[in-house]
């Protein structure tokens, strides 16, 4: 991995097939790191890179939907993270796509990778025809929620209790939610009514 600093050949796009391991093995790491006192040891211990690899790979080459999309995040060519979008399935979700997981590796942080990403998933969900972006997050994941909030997703009051083990443990999740304005209409306006285009990296974890 990289060090912390600036990155020329840094860019964002859509994955393919033989991305699968590099993005299971991203989010193992991020996983591991974001479940770390959370849940207990010997369940975090279970996030391996070989399952994530699998479902990606399954997923990859038979998407759920036409709307669903992983986009992965690259330092030259070896990839360092990854968001997936989708359509939302909440109630109240019918139109609004979700940021189903972002995750930079802890090696390539505050190298502008999480901002690229989720700029591109904005992008995407607007492209797709959303008027808004949903992600849900850990309630404890306060380096998380700071990354999101800074770009303009703000809790909207949703809560859930997410089902994380085979044993059936479950942790609490809140959603965060932003409008998806339109970036030529308000091209530097996009603050507080909307996803911005620069964001504090204060962390880029899923």
């Amino acid at each position: 991995m990289h060090e912390a600093g600036p990155v020329a050949d840094a860019s964002v796009r859509v994955a393919r097939v033989s991305d699968a391991p590099a993005v299971g093995l991203v989010q193992a790491v991020v996983w591991r790191e974001a479940y770390a006192g959370v849940l207990p040891d010997e369940v975090v211990e279970q996030f391996d890179p070989r399952p994530f690899t699998n479902a990606w790979r399954a997923s990859l080459g038979d998407a759920p939907s036409p709307d669903h999309l992983l986009l992965v995040a690259c330092a030259g060519e070896q990839v360092v993270g990854f968001a997936a979008v989708g359509p939302s399935p909440d109630p109240d979700g019918a139109e609004a796509a979700e940021l189903l997981v972002l995750g930079v590796h802890p090696d390539a942080r505050r190298q502008g990778h999480g901002s690229r990403l989720l700029n591109a998933a904005v992008d995407t969900a607007r492209g797709r025809g959303a008027g808004m972006l949903t992600a849900w997050v850990l309630a404890d994941a306060d380096e998380t929620r700071g990354f999101l909030t800074s770009a303009g997703l703000e809790a909207d009051g949703a809560h859930r209790e997410r089902v994380v083990s085979e044993e059936g443990r479950t942790a609490r999740e809140v959603r965060l939610s932003a409008t998806v304005v339109d970036a030529e209409e308000h091209a530097g306006d996009l603050t507080a009514d909307g996803v911005g285009a620069t964001v504090d990296e204060g962390s880029e974890r899923a």
